[in-house]
């Protein structure tokens, strides 16, 4: 489990991410998170390069990450995405995705670590 405190509009909001989020986040969205990740990181990438905005898919992909790994952290934001997003003023997608695309890849890198471990432990 790792967790990284970002400022959004002034405000520290800590965010958590660890082997349950896929499961929190298949259950709240019917989605899975590896697919909406990678295709988020795919389009971060592209807007880097092309100076192109960003999709309405993928700011909902975005927000819904935030949230989860947001309350995941703190089970007493509110319940609703919108009203946690309204908590905060207008911020830039681009200063926390980065932030949260490198909490997600920190904890994927630490389960592949453990697994390795595990897999040398038991002989595998």
């Amino acid at each position: 489990m790792i967790e990284k405190t970002i400022k959004i509009s002034g405000k520290p909001v800590t965010f958590r991410s660890s082997a349950a989020i896929p499961r929190i986040y298949r259950l709240k969205f019917r989605r899975d998170i590896f697919k909406d990740l990678s295709k988020l990181e795919k389009s971060y990438q592209a807007r880097s390069k092309d100076s192109e905005d960003f999709e309405i898919d993928d700011l909902e992909i975005f927000e819904n990450v935030a949230y989860i790994m947001a309350y995941h952290a703190d089970p007493s934001i509110p319940k609703t995405i919108d009203e946690w997003l309204d908590q905060f003023e207008m911020f830039s997608i681009y200063q926390v995705l980065p932030e949260i695309l490198e909490l997600w890849g920190s904890n994927l890198m630490t389960d592949v670590q453990a697994k390795k471990e595990l897999a040398e432990v038991s002989g595998r």
